[in-house]
């Protein structure tokens, strides 16, 4: 991921399915346009990571395999 389209995540109300680590997370806040603190869905773990180290999976690819 990069920072545009980070920002175009932030600030649309479309769900987005993004992900670190084969693990579902929110964005919380973005700093210095390269780190993003990041929540786990499936637990109360914050982390700060790359934002680049984040992806969105394709669900529509993932069908069809």
């Amino acid at each position: 991921m990069d920072i545009a389209r980070i920002n175009e995540v932030l600030n649309n109300k479309e769900k987005v399915d993004i992900f670190y680590n084969e693990r579902p997370v929110w964005i919380q806040e973005v700093s210095n346009n390269s780190i993003a603190k990041i929540g786990f869905v499936d637990n109360f773990e914050e982390k700060d990571v790359y934002i680049t180290d984040l992806y969105e999976r394709n669900l529509q690819q993932q069908e069809w395999l």
